[in-house]
């Protein structure tokens, strides 16, 4: 995949260590990143979109944070619950989910 259509991605508060510890991680942003992988799956849709985890961000207390290019459209306080939303009404049908966008 060398142009996705939509390239994603979850902080998981990786550290220049590798270490992972932080705000989003203690959230459960890594099941974040497994939900994403499994949904875009599901839809065929592993082709068309890249999911990637980050460092941090810096907006610690709106996390788990997600990000979503090409539109740059930031979403906060996300859980596993949310990506089926996000993925459906975001990356299928170009909806931004208003009530998780910071």
């Amino acid at each position: 995949m060398v142009n996705p259509k939509h390239h994603i991605f979850v902080c998981t508060s990786c550290r220049l260590n590798g270490k992972q510890q932080g705000f989003c991680y203690s959230k459960g942003s890594v099941d974040i990143v497994g939900e994403f992988m499994e949904e875009l799956d599901s839809r065929d849709l592993s082709g068309e979109v890249m999911v990637n985890n980050t460092g941090c961000f810096g907006i610690c207390s709106q996390g788990p944070i997600v990000v979503v290019y090409p539109e740059g459209v930031w979403y906060g306080n996300v859980t596993a619950d949310d990506v089926e939303e996000i993925v459906e009404s975001h990356i299928e049908n170009g909806e931004i989910v208003k009530r998780l966008q910071i």
